[in-house]
């Protein structure tokens, strides 16, 4: 192959109305427009898939989301959700910015603290953490949201053998979502608040926080205005350090255009996709951007007209949010070599595409649904005025082992060889559920620069 002669390809919305094409940042688009034979030569080198990470465009992110909360007169600090993606090179940046992280586990916690976040920077989430993570947690002056009166007092245990004082906010259950698994209940966040004030030499109770599935920016207000009354209440019974409301993440992100996703949702039907596969649910790819969402939330009026920000600030209480996929956003790619295609057309209609790589490292398929912005086409070979409607699957021997179920228009039969591209994976994409199935090595992820632009990018393997 000629890897200077590709052409990159998008699949060719005019001639299938239900095109998802993706959304790119313009760093992304002039390294797939200037730099191709760089990235066929990393994916050559060093393995398909590989994980294109651009920290420059999570610099971006950051700075974006600071300013919407700016704005909307709020005062947030914010902790970048580590889950979202593995790599270092995203907390080297948050390091470097003063961003704090949010982890889940110690070997989490473990490289927050080597890629250069302090301590206090760090919030700890997830449910009845081990006593090893309570310690580091201590050890480090990390702030701990405590999801139950059990791990309460066990945190509070640790504390007193390390003789310190352990920094808490109390997770609870939200009105609009009661029967979650995460969280206290509301009797027992009273009993919460007065085993903190039983155990203040251990714990000081900074705050509360809660847990929210969904999008909904009005949902979000109205739960974290339901916390801003637990820190006023805590505070009457002389709790004067509750002074944080986390809102976690869940801040949306837009892949494609709106007008290409209200289409889609209208046409939907399981005859577009592999064994007319029939998803119940997908995540909103259309939907505002987080930066508004922001301002949604914290315009939000609450106890009958103030704004969120405004109520916040009136009591002197500061936000806390961890988003994860927000700050990812446009921030990485994958890259795949096409491996086999199974030319079906004559029979079923379209192709199966196989790639070298599996499903494990596009993650939307562990919520049972399809990962929907279309793949772009690289290729050596001219363009062919033939729409070439394909799946994508892996190499494994797994039936639904499918990267993309949803047929594909690609604007020319894709041959063994080509390279896709699918955009904006970094966020929970890359490797929320990779597998070294069949002793597979696990997918590399090749850091990327742009820099000024004055020379050729830089690129390092993650890590090194």
């Amino acid at each position: 192959m000629l890897i200077s002669r590709q052409v990159l390809e998008l699949p060719t919305a005019a001639l299938r109305p239900f095109a998802l094409t993706a959304l790119r940042h313009p760093t992304v688009s002039t390294l797939l427009a200037d730099h191709r034979a760089l990235l066929a030569d990393l994916l050559d080198g060093l393995g398909s898939p590989l994980h294109i990470v651009l920290p420059e465009i999570f610099e971006e992110n950051v700075a974006e989301l600071r300013r919407a909360f700016a704005e909307a007169g709020a005062d947030a600090d914010i902790l970048f959700a580590k889950k979202a993606n593995k790599a270092g090179c995203y907390v080297t940046s948050a390091a470097a910015l003063g961003l704090g992280v949010d982890v889940a586990s110690v070997p989490e916690l473990v490289k927050a603290l080597a890629g250069g976040v302090p301590g206090h920077r760090i919030g700890i989430s997830g449910p009845e953490k081990d006593d090893t993570l309570h310690a580091l947690a201590v050890q480090h002056d990390c702030l701990v949201a405590v999801d139950s009166l059990s791990e309460l007092r066990r945190l509070a245990a640790t504390a007193r053998r390390a003789r310190r004082q352990a920094r808490v906010l109390l997770r609870c259950r939200t009105a609009g979502q009661p029967a979650s698994r995460f969280g206290l209940s509301a009797g027992e966040r009273e009993a919460a608040v007065a085993l903190c004030a039983e155990l203040a030499a251990h714990i000081s109770l900074r705050g509360f926080s809660f847990h929210l599935n969904g999008y909904s920016s009005a949902e979000r207000a109205t739960a974290a205005n339901e916390m801003i009354e637990h820190c006023l209440d805590a505070r009457r019974r002389g709790s004067l350090r509750a002074e944080l409301v986390d809102i976690g993440g869940g801040l949306p992100v837009r892949y494609v255009e709106p007008r290409l996703w209200d289409a889609f949702v209208e046409q939907n039907e399981p005859a577009h996709y592999h064994a007319a596969r029939d998803f119940k649910d997908f995540y909103p790819y259309g939907g505002q951007p987080a930066t508004r969402a922001v301002r949604a939330i914290m315009a939000h009026p609450v106890d009958g007209g103030e704004s969120l920000s405004a109520k916040a600030s009136r009591n002197r209480i500061r936000f806390v949010v961890e988003p994860g996929r927000a700050l990812l956003d446009q921030a990485g790619f994958t890259l795949f070599r096409v491996q086999q295609v199974d030319d079906r057309r004559d029979t079923d209609g379209y192709a199966i595409v196989t790639v070298a790589g599996s499903s494990f490292s596009l993650s939307e398929q562990w919520f049972n649904t399809d990962y929907l912005p279309d793949p772009l086409l690289m290729s050596s070979r001219p363009v062919a005025d033939e729409v070439f409607p394909a799946c994508v699957a892996g190499s494994t021997c797994l039936e639904n082992d499918l990267v993309t179920w949803r047929k594909i228009g690609f604007p020319r039969p894709v041959r063994r060889g080509d390279h896709l591209v699918y955009l904006n994976t970094a966020g929970y994409q890359m490797d929320s559920n990779e597998s070294p199935f069949h002793d597979a090595a696990l997918p590399l992820k090749a850091v990327v620069r742009l820099g000024d632009g004055a020379g050729p990018p830089r690129w390092r393997l993650d890590g090194i």
